[in-house]
Parts: structure tokens; sequence; C-alpha cells
């Protein structure tokens, strides 16, 4: 999808968000309760993290995003293939002259053929942002990921 992109800097942000996730887990946080999820570039590294990931993780959500080093993607991948099936949220704007919706799509396309287990939502007018029905959707899909635990109330 873009032919400049900095993977050294992309793998030393993967390996940052790794360590995220396994400092959840060290403090009594169980992977099948963590959820990777940003906007834009974050949203980018949080695909990219997530779907190689050393666990098994409850979701993914990425706004406005994309799916980085595109062409290497699968090698890497195949690393780590403990996401396969995780569940994956997907939102984009009609109009976001930032982050193209056309990567949006063609990164959705390119995860769906591979058989992950992905979710695209397209918001018309929207630009590079957010919009209530966006969040709303973004909020289901955290509380079917993340329901309460016995006694415990929703902490969303």
């Amino acid at each position: 999808m873009r032919k400049e992109q900095d993977e050294k800097g992309i793998l030393l942000s993967r390996d940052y968000f790794h360590g995220l996730i396994q400092a959840e887990i060290d403090s009594g946080i169980p992977a099948s309760r963590v959820v990777l999820g940003g906007f834009s570039q974050g949203g980018a590294i949080s695909l990219f993290a997530g779907l190689t990931a050393k666990v098994k993780l409850s979701g993914i959500v990425a706004l406005s995003s994309y799916v980085v080093l595109d062409s290497k993607f699968p090698s890497f991948v195949k690393e780590n293939d403990h996401n396969h099936k995780t569940p994956i949220l997907m939102c984009h704007g009609d109009e976001d002259p930032v982050v193209p919706t056309n990567f949006g799509k063609m990164s959705y396309e390119m995860l769906k053929s591979q058989g992950f287990d992905i979710t695209f939502k397209l918001y018309p007018g929207m630009a590079h942002s957010a919009c209530v029905e966006e969040l709303d959707e973004v909020e289901a899909f955290l509380r079917a990921r993340l329901p309460p635990e016995g006694d415990k109330k929703s902490e969303l």
C-alpha cells in the first residue's frame, strides 16, 4: 500500500506494544481480557502488534487505519499466529484526507482474504476523525469482547 515505510521504527513500536501486553499479563490481567486499539497510526500499530502478538488477545480496534508492512505482513504473522481468529473492528470515514479510505478498504480486504475475523465499517461524510456512530460501534465491540466477569459490574 505504501512504498516507504519505517520498518525498523514499526518493529520497535510493535515490540513496545508487546511489552505493554506482557506488563498487563504480569499484573494479573489475562490476555483474554486485553484489547488493543488506536486511531490512525495508533490503529495501524495496534493491528500489526495485535496480529503478531505472542499471546491470544480478546480483540483489536483500528480507526482510520491500515496494515503496515503489508507486503511482508504474512511472514510476520507466521512468527506468532495466535490471533488469526481474534475479532478485529476497523472503521473509516469515506472522506479521510490523511489516511485514504482506500488504504483502510484494501487492508480490510487483505486481512479478510487471509482468513482473519474482521469487520469493516464505513462512515459517510466522516473525515480523519470520529463520529458518534463509530464510537457506539467501538463501545458495542468492547462490551462483546470484555463482558463483566462474575459479580463484577461492567468496566465500560
